[in-house]
């Protein structure tokens, strides 16, 4: 059996284990030379069979005494746990027993303990009473004798008892026991004196705990707030050594704000309490020592003064507003910054205007005085009304022509300086103006800029311009308009700028923004109409001028020689005059002009030029050679014309040049000529006008020809 058990190994496998008991067997296998016995091999087989029956039954005997062993263990640790649940289940009822003796326990001991307390209370009462009265007798004999009043290291027991007595004191009638509650106030009054001054040399040595001890005995004292007071006072000394006052006091309460919850059962009314008192007596006395200096005698620092002292006062405020102040913090620094001020900022907007207005006038006089120059009065009224009225429709200038040797007087000098002074006045307007006035405020500084700027500045220097055009057929004519129309627009540009960046949001949700753009719109109309008169009556001084050149250069001779086989030059002289002036003229326009302005004024200056030339060539006789004289000189215009780039001034010095084109051509193709592209669409009558202005029309074959 015990070759039988060798045989078996882990993992089990049936095949090697015949093969481990085949080899085992002797002549079993082929081995060391001996002979394969089958029989033998045979019985080997049956006996180890025979051996693992009996093997196979000795284990299975085994295994049922094992299984019945583990059914009675089993059975055993059943019953074990059924008597310990019922054993735990015993334990439970013992602890809920003991749970509720214990709780009836601690019931009968809180009402002993109440009944101890209800004894007990009015026996310390009685005690304490005692003990008071005790006290009372000494003040009522005059004789203090116990230790709690002479030993000065008992300053905080003797605090409270003496607080308790004048409590009592002044329940007794004062004709029997005056002279003990005098006795008992001045006691108390020493008392209170002691823990301030007890208190003011902690805050000096920096005993932080003792502050605290000794402001939690005062707390129930009269004078608590005066040890709020000393506090305050003595955290001050010291804290204004710079010039910058309000440095300082955003300094100072930064560090009152570390120290005053460790010292205070309440540091936020007390760090209130604070800055209430640096606002209504060192602010204040700041500030007015500032703005008093300079509020009757120089208007501009008294502004400049206020807004900077209101700007960094209120910057303060935001500083302060990150501390702990109470509830409504917010309102409280508001009041304290409207009650420094107030008295300032009631009447600021009279002074801003009338300061804008002073230093408006004297910026502009300032202006004219270096120019030499006195301001003639714009007049109003009726005839004046009527003069301008007449002078609209019919684009005559009314009264003499005014010289001003080229000086347009516009000066941007002047208008940043007014500008510079307005943006300044919204920033203060902005700041110190009350929300509910600010609109209007502004409203008013932006009518002062209207007044000064546009009316007294702009306006005068258009009129000055408009009177000082001369009239169309003045020789020789020096044409400035267009300087002032050049500054004007300028200038416009940057009241439109300041317009929109510092007025705009100042009104931008007021019923006042349609008002201010009604006024801008009523101004710049008002403006655009004289600029419009002034360039119409400048193009007509322009024509003029042009007129003047051709009535002094242009000879009758040119168009009709003498001598036709002896013209030695391609273009007259008066045309070269002529587009001389007009180049320069298109570039000073381009000049003083941007936008679709300038396309407008050279289209209405070409199509001027053009009827100048046309009926100008109208006016003489041609040759043939005259004819082509002509032609080169309107090439020449045409030339002059490119520069205007406007197509339709280019087109009317086409079909010019094409209608001279009728001056030269054989009187056999006059027909075929008219009858092209550029002169088809044009009225026979023009085109009859121009053939008879040659000197062969009224040959029988011209006339003949254009019928």
């Amino acid at each position: 059996m015990a070759t039988a058990a060798e045989l078996f190994e882990e993992p089990f496998v049936a095949d090697e284990y015949i093969e481990r008991l085949a080899w085992r067997t002797p002549g079993g296998g082929s081995r060391g030379g001996e002979a394969f016995d089958p029989k033998r091999l045979l019985e080997e087989f049956v006996n180890h069979i025979q051996e693992l029956q009996v093997m196979d039954e000795r284990i299975q005997r085994k295994v049922e005494k094992l299984e019945q062993q583990c059914q009675k263990e089993a059975k055993e640790f059943a019953k074990k746990v059924q008597e310990l649940q019922k054993s735990n289940q015993v334990a439970f009822q013992h602890f809920q027993e003991l749970d509720e003796h214990i709780s009836y326990v601690a019931t009968k001991v809180c009402h002993l303990g109440d009944q101890l307390e209800g004894v007990n209370t009015p026996r310390q009462r009685a005690v304490e009473a005692q003990k008071l009265m005790k006290y009372f007798n000494e003040f009522l004999d005059g004789e203090l004798k116990s230790d709690v009043f002479t030993n000065s290291e008992k300053i905080k027991e003797a605090a409270d008892i003496i607080q308790k007595l004048h409590l009592i004191a002044q329940e007794l009638p004062f004709d029997r026991f005056s002279e003990v509650k005098s006795k008992i106030a001045s006691k108390y009054h020493d008392l209170e004196c002691q823990l301030i001054q007890e208190f003011t040399s902690a805050q000096r040595r920096g005993e932080i705990s003792r502050m605290r001890e000794v402001a939690a005995v005062l707390l129930h004292f009269k004078g608590y707030s005066h040890c709020v007071d000393v506090y305050i006072k003595q955290c001050q000394e010291g804290a204004f050594l710079r010039n910058d006052v309000f440095e300082d006091a955003a300094i100072l309460c930064q560090r009152v704000n570390k120290q005053v919850g460790e010292v205070f059962s309440n540091p936020e009314t007390v760090l209130a309490k604070l800055i209430q008192n640096i606002f209504e007596v060192k602010l204040q006395s700041y500030v007015k020592d500032q703005l008093e200096e300079h509020r009757k005698s120089d208007a501009e620092q008294y502004l400049k003064n206020l807004y900077d002292l209101y700007t960094r006062t209120t910057n303060l405020s935001s500083k302060l507003m990150e501390f702990n102040l109470g509830t409504d913090k917010q309102t409280f620094l508001s009041k304290l910054i409207k009650s420094i001020f107030i008295s300032y900022l009631e009447n600021y907007i009279e002074v801003e205007i009338g300061y804008l207005k002073s230093r408006s006038a004297m910026i502009l006089q300032r202006y004219y005085d270096s120019k030499n120059h006195q301001k003639r009065s714009i007049g109003t009224g009726g005839i004046q009304d009527l003069k301008e009225r007449i002078r609209q429709r019919t684009n005559l200038p009314l009264g003499p022509s005014i010289d001003t040797h080229g000086e347009t007087f516009l000066s941007q000098e002047v208008v940043v300086n007014l500008l510079q002074e307005t943006k300044q006045a919204f920033e203060r307007c902005h700041r110190l103006s009350d929300p509910s006035d600010l609109p209007k405020n502004a409203f008013r500084i932006f009518s002062m800029l209207v007044e000064f700027l546009c009316t007294e500045h702009i306006d005068y220097a258009l009129e000055t311009g408009l009177a000082g055009i001369p009239s169309s057929d003045s020789k020789n004519a020096n044409l400035y308009f267009l300087d002032v129309v050049h500054q004007a627009n300028t200038i416009f540009h940057l009241f439109d700028k300041q317009f929109n960046d510092h007025l705009m949001p100042l009104i931008s949700s007021s019923p006042k923004l349609s008002e201010c753009l009604q006024k801008k719109k009523d101004i710049i109309e008002q403006m655009e109409v004289k600029l419009d008169m002034g360039i119409d009556r400048t193009l007509n001084c322009m024509i003029g001028q042009m007129k003047h050149i051709l009535a002094a250069e242009q000879k009758k001779t040119d168009f009709k020689p003498e001598d036709e086989n002896n013209v030695l030059i391609q273009y007259t002289n008066a045309c070269v005059k002529v587009c001389s002036y007009v180049r320069k003229q298109v570039e000073k326009i381009r000049k003083s002009m941007d936008g679709k302005n300038v396309d407008t004024v050279l289209m209405e200056l070409g199509v001027r030029f053009h009827r100048l030339i046309y009926e100008h060539l109208q006016q003489y006789s041609y040759s043939c050679m005259g004819g082509m004289l002509a032609i080169c000189d309107v090439a020449e215009y045409r030339k002059c014309a490119k520069d205007f780039k406007i197509a339709l001034v280019l087109q009317l010095f086409d079909t010019l040049h094409a209608l001279c084109n009728l001056l030269v051509v054989a009187p056999d193709n006059l027909k075929q000529v008219c009858s092209g592209e550029q002169l088809a669409n044009l009225d026979k009558n023009i085109l009859h006008s121009f053939v008879q202005l040659r000197v062969d029309y009224r040959s029988a074959r011209l006339a003949r020809h254009f019928s």
